[in-house]
């Protein structure tokens, strides 16, 4: 067995995903959903509608 190492707190870019689109499709859809949630109080609500606005503008950039 060879000894792997890596650093702790380490990310992989998004970049470097296989499926880039589906990946931030699933992202938007998410923070989407979070938004609509009446749960939350406004600013965790604006904070995911904040969120899912900037993939939808990656999503966009890759079409």
């Amino acid at each position: 067995m060879e000894n792997q190492y890596c650093k702790v707190g380490t990310v992989t870019p998004i970049s470097a995903a296989n499926d880039v689109a589906t990946l931030l499709e699933y992202q938007y859809q998410n923070f989407l959903k979070k938004a609509t949630s009446k749960e939350s109080n406004t600013r965790l609500l604006e904070f995911f509608d904040s969120k899912a606005q900037k993939i939808k503008r990656a999503l966009e950039s890759l079409v």
